[in-house]
């Protein structure tokens, strides 16, 4: 795992930690990992103090929702997945502290990206957060066509984002 950069960028300057969540079209876990995330922020009445959004490595279904079976998901654990698709831009990595991709081909997309500074946000995996996870990448369930797809999936997405807030928390000081 990369270690965090000692200079983070200002976040947009509102003194909130920020995360962006990135996966490819950012409709399935992307969207899946703000949600969950805005939802752990809520229960520790962190909301304030953490901002998180979700992007993805391709504009295909930019403006679109959810997939309609992760929103399902999701709300059959609790909480709900609002969210419009976007592309990520390379003004992200001056506006976020965390850049935190779902697979390897997003992570070397978005190292790959050309940014407009040297922005410092850590870009790594979210599943290099929880050590134990019994996989490196959170599989796309898109193409799986079937909801034990999708339950997987967000299974991974839920432990490897109480992991990075742990280390948020840690990290930032953040009480």
């Amino acid at each position: 795992m990369e270690k965090t950069q000692t200079r983070l960028p200002s976040g947009g300057g509102d003194g909130q930690v920020a995360i962006l969540f990135v996966c490819m079209g950012n409709i399935c876990r992307s969207p899946a990992a703000e949600g969950y995330m805005r939802h752990l922020l809520a229960q520790r009445g962190l909301s304030g103090r953490i901002r998180v959004d979700s992007a993805g490595t391709l504009g295909y279904h930019a403006g679109s929702p959810p997939d309609s079976r992760m929103i399902h998901e999701a709300a059959r654990r609790g909480y709900e997945l609002k969210h419009a698709a976007r592309q990520v831009q390379p003004s992200d990595f001056d506006r976020f502290h965390y850049i935190i991709a779902m697979d390897e081909d997003n992570l070397n997309y978005l190292k790959a990206m050309p940014r407009n500074s040297d922005g410092k946000a850590y870009v790594g995996l979210l599943l290099d957060e929880w050590p134990e996870a019994p996989v490196r990448e959170v599989p796309d369930p898109y193409y799986g066509r079937t909801q034990e797809a999708f339950r997987k999936s967000l299974d991974l997405i839920e432990r490897g984002c109480e992991a990075l807030l742990a280390r948020i928390l840690r990290t930032h000081d953040i009480a």
